[in-house]
């Protein structure tokens, strides 16, 4: 039970806090209107509802500009990164409904959907996002489609596509994080390679207490100057759409408000950002006759080489791989010309 001192504390900082911050749902959903009113597509968005009641905020993309009749084309779903929502995809929507419907989604605990109460534990963490993809493929409608992930929406996607093989058509996986697992010192056949400095190691120690967007939300009205700051690639990323600070203002707006995500995501993680429950070792679970392509930039920080060893982890079954040049883990945004080129041809080899 908590007592009237706990709850008057509780009571003045959760009434004073907003204040300190300067962002709320209602500036998120603003500064997202203003990037999906670049998309010149027919769109729809919507909140579906899950079988637990929690909402999945959605975005459903078509061609509008395509009047020829064309055969029903197998649907794309796309599943952002950490720390992002379905506004990052406003470079790749428009070019890649031309002949099929684009449904993105923000993951539960970030953007404009519910935010739950992660588990701490990795393995229910994960199921709670996996099945909560599950209920929202169900309540859409969607028999099988084609599922593209990026970073954490690649590790998820890949979790998706082991328990409900018979609901992916193609499974793409964009600079995926969480597939190697943590190298352990010494190990045979290990490469010795010099640790980070240790001021790093303490620094990673320290934050690893804490969620890993807290410092955003600590910082208060100095939060979006921080995001301008540590992150003015992302309006550099989104320079062909907008010339302010349009795209910075949303990444901030999606990780100001509650911290939901970010927990299941710590409840995932490692030190510094191996996953718990590696993926690679679960890659032989995938259905052998799941088609499997990975993008990766070839200048992100996550090594492609990891595709080399999902491809030997599947000797039978097709997986292809693709790194794009001048690309970092922001593939999408980077490159988002050669991107589209890459994504189209694959949704295109499923029909």
């Amino acid at each position: 039970m908590q007592d009237e001192t706990d709850s008057e504390t509780h009571g003045w900082l959760t009434g004073w806090l907003p204040s300190w911050r300067p962002t709320s749902m209602s500036l998120l959903k603003s500064t997202e209107a203003r990037i999906l009113a670049r998309i010149q597509s027919e769109l729809r968005t919507r909140f579906v509802t899950l079988q637990n009641q929690e909402k999945i905020w959605t975005l459903t993309v078509t061609n509008k500009h395509n009047t020829e009749p064309v055969p029903p084309s197998t649907p794309l779903v796309l599943l952002h990164g950490f720390g992002g929502g379905l506004g990052l995809w406003v470079q790749n929507l428009d070019a890649l409904c031309g002949r099929r419907t684009i449904h993105a989604l923000d993951l539960p605990g970030f953007g404009r959907s519910s935010r739950p109460r992660f588990p701490s534990d990795p393995e229910l963490a994960e199921d709670l996002s996996v099945s909560a993809i599950e209920d929202w493929r169900r309540a859409m409608g969607l028999e099988r489609f084609i599922l593209l992930g990026h970073s954490l929406g690649g590790y998820l996607a890949t979790s998706y596509a082991i328990r409900h093989p018979d609901r992916v058509s193609h499974l793409i996986l964009v600079d995926p994080w969480g597939f190697p697992e943590k190298p352990q010192p010494g190990a045979q056949g290990s490469v010795t390679r010099p640790g980070p400095p240790r001021w790093v190691r303490v620094l990673a120690s320290i934050v690893s207490l804490f969620n890993p967007l807290a410092v955003i939300r600590a910082a208060g009205p100095w939060g979006p100057g921080l995001v301008h700051r540590f992150r003015p690639d992302f309006k550099q990323k989104f320079e062909g759409v907008f010339d302010d600070d349009t795209m910075t203002e949303y990444i901030y707006h999606c990780n100001a408000q509650s911290p939901s995500g970010e927990v299941g995501f710590r409840a995932l993680s490692q030190s510094l950002g191996w996953a718990k429950r590696p993926m690679l070792p679960r890659v032989p679970l995938l259905s052998p006759t799941l088609p499997v392509s990975l993008i990766y930039g070839a200048q992100s920080w996550v090594d492609s080489q990891t595709g080399d060893r999902v491809r030997e982890l599947r000797p039978q079954s097709y997986t292809h791989i693709e790194v794009i040049e001048g690309a970092s883990h922001h593939v999408y945004a980077d490159q988002p010309h050669e991107f589209n080129q890459v994504v189209e041809k694959i949704c295109n080899s499923v029909d």
